[in-house]
Order: C-alpha cells, then structure tokens, then sequence
C-alpha cells in the first residue's frame, strides 16, 4: 500500500483529503507544519507529499527546498494563492504538480495518482517513448505519427522527449531547458516558446494533433489523452 504524507495547519483541509486519499486505497500520514513534515519524511519515507505552502514557520517552499536536498520524494503542492509566482517557484523547486485551493479531493486524488504513475514509468529505462499516436525512437532521435515520419531538429526532438517521458507533468520553461541542457540553442527560456510552436506546426502539417498544451503563466505538458 502506498503512503501519502498531508501537510497542512488547516484541520479540515487534512481530514478532508485523508478521507478521499483513504478511500482511494492509500494509508495516509499528517503534518501540522514543516518540521513535522521533515521529521515524518525521515523517518516514515513516504511515497508522495501533499504540502500546503502556506505553512506557519518553515513554509512550503523551505520545506519542499529540504526535501529536494534529501530525496526525490514526489510533491503534489496546495496553494491558496493562484499566482503565477507561487507555481513557478513551487515547480522550479521541484515539486511534481499543484493544486489550487479552494480543491476538488477527487481532483487532489486524481493528481496523486497521475503522479505516482509517472514517477514509476519514469524510471523503467526505456529507448522508446509512446504517446497516443506519437512514437519517439530515443537512440535514432526518430519520431513517428502511425506511419508518418515528423521532421525534428535536435533541439525539438530533445524538448519534446522530455515531454513525453512524464505526460501530464507541467514543466516550466526553465525546466525545459535543463531537460534539454547539451543541445546547442539559445539560453534565454522564452526561445522554449519558439521551439514548441515549431513542433506544433510540424504535427499540424501532418494532420496529427499537438498534445503540447500550454499552461498559462507557467510552462507547458503533454497531454495523456487525446486532445
């Protein structure tokens, strides 16, 4: 059985997603404020953490730097704050995905699942990457739609790989560009833009539809399913 870590001072909040989270199949942990987090990730070793980052103290942005510098545990954030600079500061510390409160427990179910399986297909090695249609062919940087050859320059071929091994996940376009570090391109993040528009294009000519969906103020992700 795996186990969820809750974090958060609200009492309700806490009850609320350990029902859900229990319900689902998961045997759940909680943490009131930070230092409580770090004790129980130490020493329980949870598989994901749901922080709050609006923690009294340490907060969740400390907390998610600390747990960064200890392991690669999963983090699932909760925001009541929907700014651009919260996900983004959250993301470029490392955690997984958000949610904005006020939240949907079946929603915070749901991302808690998404990521769980991404972090498990993320670390079968593997020289092929399969999305919908979208085959990637990692050793001959060879992308195919059904029986269609897409035409990728390196840069874009290496963005869109990074993509593709973790669907779902939002990346920011800092991120991208440490996914991609190596390749010879501009350093300056919003030339991500540029990228992904030509790799849009690039499927769009081949009637195939971009699953590269942009998330508003923060970066982009591949969609899982058909959009």
């Amino acid at each position: 059985m795996r186990t969820i870590l809750v974090v958060d001072d609200e009492p309700g909040i806490v009850q609320l997603a350990r029902d859900y989270l229990e319900h689902a199949g998961f045997a759940v942990l909680t943490a009131g404020d930070g230092d409580a987090a770090l004790q129980a990730i130490a020493t329980r070793r949870p598989d994901l953490v749901v922080l709050d980052l609006g923690l009294p103290g340490r907060d969740g942005l400390e907390v998610t730097r600390r747990i960064r510098e200890r392991a690669p545990t999963p983090i699932v954030m909760l925001t009541a704050r929907d700014t651009e600079l919260d996900k983004l500061l959250g993301l470029e510390l490392g955690a997984d995905d958000y949610v904005t409160k006020p939240f949907s427990p079946r929603e915070l179910v749901a991302r808690v699942k998404a990521v769980l399986r991404r972090v498990e297909a993320a670390a079968v090695p593997k020289d092929r990457l399969v999305v919908g249609d979208l085959v990637l062919d990692l050793p001959r940087m060879r992308v195919t739609a059904g029986e269609r050859l897409i035409d990728l320059t390196p840069t874009e071929f290496n963005l869109l790989a990074a993509l593709a091994r973790e669907p779902g996940r939002v990346f920011t376009r800092a991120q991208l560009l440490d996914a991609i570090h190596g390749v010879a391109f501009e350093s300056y993040e919003r030339a991500i833009d540029a990228h992904v528009k030509n790799v849009r294009r690039k499927l769009d000519a081949i009637g195939e539809p971009s699953r590269i969906q942009t998330v508003y103020g923060v970066g982009y992700r591949l969609a899982e399913d058909e959009p």
